[in-house]
């Protein structure tokens, strides 16, 4: 038979859009001439509800949304991840995280979540109860093998006492496919462990794998799709676009199906595919229709700009220089290049006469000493009114402020609460430095769109004469590898400066990652591309003091 894998883009408790999808996609799968649709992981309340689990309202809109989706399905069968409501009667968890099969108009089948994760990103356990080892599912006469996300990765995790997929072959014998719906986010590399993985059990049970993924930007989460089939020699032989609402016809005679894009990821062009999506979503799903953008001249708003312009549209990004008296004109002039170049509108505002009237107004309390442009309060004075200054535009045009600060800086504080740190999104704040010079150049590979002297000029804020970001810092080649080692890795001071660094310099790094979580705390929400962001997945407190 033909079996359709669809991977939507939900918009969370938005049942009525949600349900047109799923509908949708169910009619143009019956064209197709498909027997079974497969859907991703709670795709009717969309990922991750969190907290309005806790809402009765939510659950019964939940269901009322599933009576009617039920009673309007065409003549075919479908997987799709729910919510299911336990028994009253019973202890534990009012909810299962399940997948429901529908056949003929009614649910035939319910398997439930038996792996709930509750690392990183992931807090299932607070809401979910898990669920006990499903039957196999017969379906046109095929023996289906159905899992949720996480039981697929019990290998990979190895924090389980159970293995559902073992369990599922042990149980049952014979399985003609293994299906798994997921809403597993994307992370750079990702995919590799994911094929692996996938590699492992399709070899080891000799039966392919269907893999059916959400897609799109939730909060700070982003899910890639990239939806496959796997046959039992562990070989992609069918996969779904990635970070794009996708239909992959899967034909079980021979296991096959089309290649919508190449089976393994290339690693660049994903992360910058993954922060496109997230901004258009998370902009669009908020209810903004356009975005405002501080452009320094440096390669961090140039970044941001561009991928915003790629996510919106240049005429949804408005771009606005605030020069300072330590702005340098080589600057203006690669703010004015990249805005023509990106098509986008451009303004500019000068900040000197409010700098000095701020001056002027704390004068009485700072006495008579000499305005000193290396004290940080004139440098944090500059950023803060550049800050008040986009949040007024935002206010008044209604535009979304992005914030452009990346993930080097954000670790260390080199950043200005209520400053640069203000907006309502941070978009390459998981970005490292590093990174963000190869994305430049990849969003340069056809043409010249980030100006070449802003990707190969020495970085700096320019809030105080001849500034540049290692007079303050190690040089970011360095300091990203003592960042990745220290957040990803969780290796402390003695294992960081044992691989060649030196202890000093690691341990200021660490001291300055420690002391600013308190400004980590009130930055906008970022966009999640690395294994350890800042944010929901990492939970440290603003006060401690451990020194390792």
């Amino acid at each position: 038979m033909k079996i359709a894998l669809v991977q939507i883009n939900p918009v969370i408790g938005d049942f009525s859009y949600n349900c047109q999808k799923i509908l949708d996609a169910c009619l143009d799968a019956v064209q197709k001439e498909c027997s079974l649709v497969v859907f991703p992981e709670l795709a009717l309340s969309g990922y991750p509800p969190c907290d309005l689990l806790e809402h009765p309202a939510f659950l019964d809109a939940h269901d009322q949304a599933l009576l009617e989706l039920c009673s309007n399905l065409p003549d075919i069968d479908v997987i799709i991840g729910c919510i299911e409501q336990q028994n009253a009667k019973k202890s534990g968890k009012k909810v299962y995280n399940s997948a429901f099969v529908i056949q003929k108009g009614h649910i035939a089948h319910r398997i439930q979540k038996q792996l709930l994760p509750t690392y990183d990103v992931f807090d299932e356990k607070r809401w979910f109860e898990p669920g006990e080892a499903p039957e196999i599912i017969h379906c046109n006469g095929l023996r289906l093998g159905i899992t949720i996300c996480e039981d697929i990765w019990h290998s990979e995790i190895g924090e389980y006492d159970s293995d559902p997929v073992e369990t599922l072959f042990s149980d049952n014998g014979e399985i003609d496919c293994l299906i798994n719906i997921s809403a597993s986010p994307f992370q750079r590399n990702k995919e590799a462990v994911r094929h692996r993985l996938f590699r492992n059990i399709c070899t080891k049970h000799q039966v392919p794998l269907l893999y059916v993924n959400q897609v799109g930007g939730q909060d700070s989460l982003l899910f890639d799709g990239r939806s496959l089939l796997m046959d039992a020699q562990g070989k992609v032989r069918a996969k779904s676009l990635g970070f794009l609402e996708d239909v992959l016809v899967i034909d079980s005679d021979d296991w096959s199906g089309e290649l919508h894009e190449a089976a393994k990821e290339a690693s660049l062009p994903a992360v910058c595919d993954a922060l496109i999506m997230g901004i258009r979503d998370y902009v669009g799903k908020c209810g903004f229709k356009s975005v405002v953008i501080g452009l320094s001249g440096g390669i961090d708003s140039a970044l941001t700009a561009a991928l915003a312009v790629k996510a919106l549209g240049a005429g949804n990004v408005f771009g606005v220089a605030l020069p300072s008296p330590y702005s340098s004109e080589d600057s203006m002039e690669d703010a004015v290049e990249l805005a023509g170049n990106l098509g986008c509108n451009f303004e500019v505002i000068p900040i000197s006469n409010l700098f000095e009237s701020f001056k002027k107004s704390l004068k009485p309390l700072f006495g008579d000493s000499p305005s000193n442009p290396s004290d940080l309060t004139e440098q944090n004075l500059q950023a803060r009114i550049r800050g008040n200054l986009l949040m007024a535009l935002s206010n008044r045009f209604g535009h979304l402020l992005l914030s452009t600060g990346n993930k080097s800086e954000m670790a260390v504080g080199y950043c200005t609460l209520y400053g640069d740190m203000n907006g309502g999104l941070a978009v390459i704040s998981d970005v490292p430095k590093q990174l963000v010079y190869e994305l430049s150049r990849y969003i340069n590979r056809d043409k010249e769109i980030i100006p070449l002297r802003t990707i190969t000029k020495a970085p700096t804020a320019e809030l105080k004469p001849d500034q540049c970001d290692q007079d303050d810092l190690p040089d970011y080649e360095i300091l990203d590898q003592i960042l990745e080692m220290h957040l990803e890795g969780h290796l402390g001071v003695e294992e960081i400066s044992s691989r060649g660094f030196s202890k000093e310099l690691v341990t200021d790094v660490l001291h300055r990652v420690r002391i600013n979580e308190y400004k980590r705390k009130q930055a906008p929400m970022g966009l999640r591309v690395t294994s350890k962001a800042f944010g929901y997945g990492r939970r440290y407190p603003n006060v401690q003091n451990f020194q390792g």
